[in-house]
């Protein structure tokens, strides 16, 4: 649709300069003629004698009230003109001005010379009426026009796919939620269950913070699509708990730093979903580390290094990583909505991520620095608070 809309608005656009073109074209022949005939009818009012009929004469003459005109002697002096319009300036008289404008219609080559006989001659200037200039730019205007309405159409149309793709990605969110609901609400009650009948197992209590995981990760779910109300929580705190939980589920090959300032780091967010951006960001980073050939079944090694701090307009958050790398020309590209280097991804992960900090907290989220084989650096700005 974008395509024929933007085709149909070129060809209308090219049509309407080839036929004003034309258009412009044959008026100016028929001004030209009108002109010639004007300059006979001065030739013979100048020729008349007092037994001429200059009847005709004078309706050819007063005829004229479009197309501006200036007729010189031979030595250069204004004898008359018509439809001239010309502003006032200090120094120069009525005459100067009028004729500053023949000698300008001379030069563009819009003079007619009448000769009178005994090297005595007329010299009739003239310029385009002002609806031959008007129409001359009126194609401008509609090619203007028609490139407006264009660019209106395809903002509504990008504008409505949006919108429908959010609608989508909306519903898909809180019906894995409602789904997750059901098992959850099991895994507790079989938790208790074990707490119960086994407590000094060492084990129930990482289980219980994982199903304490699943509930705010359903939280998350059920949050997208409605505007969440961010609140000043301490970020320090935040970042920790992300830290913590990673470094438990990942191998140990991988290190994981976090360079937290020691006094509190306060900014207004959403902290289950600022959570899930921070981790998406961890997770692709434990994903970005890949194993030699000889490691291939002890996984990547590498590093992870979370720090945050206060800056004078901002407080960043950067997650930087010793893995692959991303090529510069794809620094924009990871954040669109199915691109993905793995075997088994969507590509949705930085996408939402990116939505969650620009809309929910009105930050923003970028690759600061990426070198293919050294790593990659994601950085996000939030406002400070208050």
């Amino acid at each position: 649709m974008k395509i024929v809309l933007v085709t149909l608005a070129v060809v209308l656009s090219v049509a309407s300069l080839v036929v004003s073109h034309f258009l412009v074209r044959d008026l100016k022949i028929e001004e030209q003629r009108k002109m010639e005939i004007w300059a006979e009818a001065m030739r013979s009012l100048n020729n008349a004698d007092e037994t001429t009929d200059l009847t005709l004469v004078w309706t050819v003459l007063n005829s004229n009230n479009t197309i501006p005109v200036v007729v010189l002697d031979s030595e250069g002096q204004v004898q008359d003109y018509r439809n001239i319009e010309v502003g006032t300036a200090s120094g120069n008289s009525l005459d100067t001005l009028v004729l500053h404008r023949a000698l300008s219609m001379k030069q563009a080559g819009r003079a007619i010379r009448i000769n009178l006989g005994d090297s005595d001659y007329m010299e009739i200037c003239y310029a385009d009426s002002l609806i031959l200039r008007r129409l001359a730019w009126w194609p401008y205007v509609q090619l203007g026009v028609v490139l407006i309405f264009v660019v209106v159409a395809i903002f509504a149309l990008l504008s409505s796919k949006k919108a429908e793709q959010n609608k989508v990605w909306v519903g898909l969110s809180k019906e894995t939620a409602h789904q997750l609901g059901t098992p959850i609400s099991s895994l507790m009650a079989w938790h208790e269950v074990l707490r119960e009948t086994y407590p000094d197992d060492e084990l129930l209590p990482e289980m219980g913070k994982d199903i304490q995981r699943l509930q705010r990760i359903a939280e998350r779910f059920s949050k997208i699509g409605s505007q969440p109300e961010p609140k000043p929580e301490n970020l320090n705190e935040v970042l920790a708990n992300v830290m913590q939980y990673i470094s438990r589920r990942t191998s140990n090959r991988i290190t994981m730093n976090c360079q937290l300032p020691h006094e509190p780091l306060i900014a207004p967010i959403s902290a289950p979903l600022f959570e899930w951006v921070i981790e998406n960001l961890c997770k692709n980073a434990i994903d970005a580390m890949v194993p030699s050939a000889s490691d291939r079944k002890e996984g990547g090694k590498g590093s992870i290094t979370l720090t945050a701090r206060e800056e004078p307009d901002c407080i960043s958050v950067e997650v930087s990583d010793t893995g692959k790398g991303i090529p510069k020309n794809r620094f924009s590209s990871v954040f669109t909505p199915g691109y993905t280097t793995k075997e088994r991804g969507w590509g949705l992960g930085l996408s939402l991520a990116k939505r969650i900090v620009e809309e929910y907290h009105n930050g923003r989220i970028f690759v600061k620095n990426s070198e293919l084989g050294k790593g990659t650096t994601f950085r996000v700005e939030l406002k400070k608070h208050g």
